[in-house]
């Protein structure tokens, strides 16, 4: 027998499943503040008693206030990114009056001790910005607690947010395009050779549109696309290679930094030499030599967005993995002449 949700109670009486969240949880914190009448509270409780629901473990915690903590799991912190996601999602989470621990996964068994419970036993939820994360490290198995993941791709089972990587590289190579470049390097994804990565689609889908075609020559491969040192490597063996290029677009913008100091060291001028993208919309960007332009895949919403869908589960919320994603959009700078 399937366990009567919170949609279930809403749905036989009549009202939202915030209603019926907010009056159940008003009524066992003997608060006395939520702002509905009288009959709906008798409504909402006459038809939880006779549908017979039960809150989860985590979500009468929560009802309570006796939830202390939420993980939030990020790779490093080395990367702006992730630093910026773990910031928007501690905010996120204490408007909900919901506390944090902020933990790190350097490596893949880190993230799956996390995700199965080894390791999180302390807390109530997770949610993980992955760098590991796949059907084959679960290898069969679920998260041990309510869990919502935050880029990456998505994980069947598992809710997330997802970013809209491919969407913003398809924009940023079609402004590059339309400013008239036509030898864009691409640096440096992890996922290349394979070309496997929703970025490097992006990238070669606007070729596509344009009937152009893309020299492999000009995608070059990092190792680890969280560090400067990356893009600079990798501009560095690009400019050793002697093929001819108008633009680069780089990984995210921790890359474009370092890709950019070696254009510089190497006389090329910016944009006017070679054009630059990033992704990310670092607060770097603005203040590199010329300002980066840049994907901004929305930070503040996939955060607000994850911290309601982990809310919804500690409340008792059923039903398949879901995904969302937040609007992104192109930041124009003069790193393309903008």
């Amino acid at each position: 027998m399937m366990r009567v949700t919170l949609a279930d109670v809403a749905a036989a009486a009549g009202v939202s499943t915030a209603t019926v969240s907010h009056v159940l949880r008003s009524a066992e914190r003997n608060d006395g503040t939520i702002r509905v009448s009288s009959s709906t509270r008798e409504t909402v409780h006459r038809v939880a008693g006779e549908l017979g629901y039960v809150p989860s473990a985590a979500g009468r915690g929560l009802a309570l206030g006796a939830v202390e903590r939420i993980a939030i799991m990020v790779p490093n912190l080395v990367q702006p990114y992730f630093a910026r996601m773990a910031e928007a999602l501690i905010l996120a989470l204490e408007e909900r009056g919901l506390s944090t621990t902020l933990r790190l996964a350097r490596d893949a068994e880190a993230e799956r001790d996390a995700l199965l419970g080894v390791t999180t036993r302390d807390v109530a939820g997770l949610i993980v910005c992955p760098h590991f994360l796949s059907e084959e490290l679960l290898d069969g198995a679920s998260p041990a607690l309510p869990t919502v993941q935050v880029g990456g791709l998505p994980t069947p089972g598992i809710d997330a947010v997802v970013m809209g990587e491919r969407e913003g590289f398809l924009t940023a190579t079609r402004h590059l395009l339309d400013l008239g470049r036509r030898r864009i390097a691409y640096v440096a994804d992890p996922w290349l050779p394979s070309h496997e990565g929703p970025r490097y689609r992006g990238y070669l889908e606007a070729h596509t549109e344009r009937g152009l075609e893309v020299d492999p020559a000009l995608a070059i491969q990092g190792t680890d696309w969280d560090r400067r040192e990356t893009g600079l490597e990798a501009m560095v063996g690009l400019l050793r290679s002697g093929a001819p290029f108008d633009a680069v677009m780089c990984i995210n913008d921790a890359a474009a930094v370092g890709a950019m100091r070696a254009a510089s060291l190497a006389g090329l001028r910016i944009p006017q030499d070679v054009a630059f993208t990033g992704f990310d919309n670092t607060e770097e960007a603005a203040y590199t030599t010329p300002p980066l332009t840049s994907v901004d895949p929305g930070v503040p919403e996939m955060a607000q967005r994850a911290v309601a869908m982990l809310i919804a589960r500690l409340e008792g919320e059923d039903g398949p993995a879901r995904r969302e994603s937040a609007p992104l959009e192109l930041i124009v700078r003069s790193s393309t002449g903008g």
